[in-house]
C-alpha cells in the first residue's frame, strides 16, 4: 500500500489525498511547501531508501534542469516533483531512461486532453514550447543497482515575470492548472509507476517507437551544440533503441549519445 507522510503545504496539495487518488503501490508520497530541489532532498537520502519515494514541492527555490541550469518557477504555477526508484541493473542499463519518462509523460498528459511531443534527450514541448523538463540523477544502492531520482517539473501556468527571466518562449497548460492537484500528480504518478516498470524489465527498446512517433523535430535539419560550438549537423532521423539520437550529415547516418549537449533547430 501506498505509504503518505503529511507535511505543511499550500495550492491544495496533500499527501493523503494522492495516495488515496493513485494506483500505483509501495510509493511513499511526501508533500512540501517549499524546499530548495526535491531532487537534492532525495538524492542526500538514496543510500537509506528501502522503497520508492514521491516527493513533491509546492514551490522548488533551487530547482535545476540538465548541465546546471535553474528551473523556474512561481509557487503554485507549476507542478514541481521527484520520484527515487531503485533498479537493479548497473548504472549503464539507465541510458535511455530521459526518454522513457518523457514518453510516459506524454502518454499521461495525452490522456489528460493536453498532446505534447518530445525533444531529445528530456524535454516535453508543447506547439513547440517547453512545457515540462526532465532531469535525472543516480547514486549506487548500498545493497546493489541504482536508485535514480527522477526530477520533474510541469508548467501549469506561466507567469510573465517569469517567462522574462527564462528569456524564451515556455508552454503552460492552464487546462491542467484547473484541475484537482491531487488528481493530477495521482494520475502522473500511476502512468509513471507503470512505466518504470515496464523499462526494468525491457529498457528502453520498448519505448523507442513510441518516442520516435512523439519526436518533435523529424526530418528537420538540426545542430547538436556544446556549450555554445557546434558538434555536428544534420537532419533528425528520430533515435534508436540506445536512446541514440539518429542524425543524417553530410558524411553519412551518426549517432549521438546524450550528454550534455543540446539540439536545436538549425536556422536558415
Amino acid at each position: 500500500m501506498n505509504h503518505a507522510l503529511a507535511a505543511p503545504a499550500s495550492a491544495g496539495l496533500d499527501a493523503n489525498a494522492i495516495a488515496s487518488a493513485c494506483g500505483a503501490a509501495a510509493i511513499d508520497i511526501e508533500v512540501v511547501a517549499e524546499t530548495g530541489s526535491t531532487n537534492a532532498d532525495l538524492l542526500t537520502r538514496a543510500a537509506g531508501l528501502r522503497r520508492p519515494v514521491l516527493r513533491v514541492a509546492v514551490h522548488q527555490t533551487a530547482g535545476r534542469g540538465r548541465a546546471g541550469r535553474s528551473w523556474l518557477s512561481a509557487p503554485g504555477a507549476a507542478l514541481t516533483f521527484s520520484l527515487a526508484w531503485h533498479f537493479a541493473g548497473p548504472l549503464r542499463e539507465l541510458a535511455g531512461l530521459p526518454l522513457a519518462v518523457g514518453v510516459a509523460l506524454a502518454d499521461a498528459l495525452g490522456a489528460l486532453g493536453v498532446p505534447v511531443q518530445l525533444k531529445w534527450p528530456n524535454d516535453v514541448l508543447r506547439d513547440g514550447a517547453k512545457l515540462a523538463g526532465v532531469l535525472i540523477e543516480t547514486q549506487a544502492a548500498p545493497g546493489g543497482g541504482v536508485w535514480a531520482v527522477i526530477g520533474i517539473g510541469l508548467n501549469l501556468l506561466m507567469p510573465d515575470e517569469i517567462e522574462e527571466r527564462i528569456g524564451r518562449k515556455v508552454a503552460a497548460a492552464p487546462w491542467l492548472a484547473q484541475m484537482d492537484r491531487n488528481a493530477l500528480m495521482a494520475q502522473l504518478l500511476g502512468v509513471l509507476a507503470a512505466n518504470l516498470g515496464q523499462f526494468a524489465q525491457g529498457g528502453f527498446a520498448p519505448f523507442c517507437a513510441r518516442w520516435n512517433r512523439l519526436h518533435a523535430y523529424q526530418g528537420l535539419p538540426v545542430v547538436i551544440i556544446d556549450r555554445a560550438i557546434t558538434l555536428h549537423e544534420g537532419v533528425a532521423a528520430g533515435v534508436d533503441d540506445g536512446a541514440r539520437l539518429l542524425l543524417d550529415t553530410a558524411g553519412g547516418r551518426i549517432a549521438i549519445v546524450a550528454g550534455d549537449v543540446s539540439l536545436r533547430v538549425r536556422e536558415h
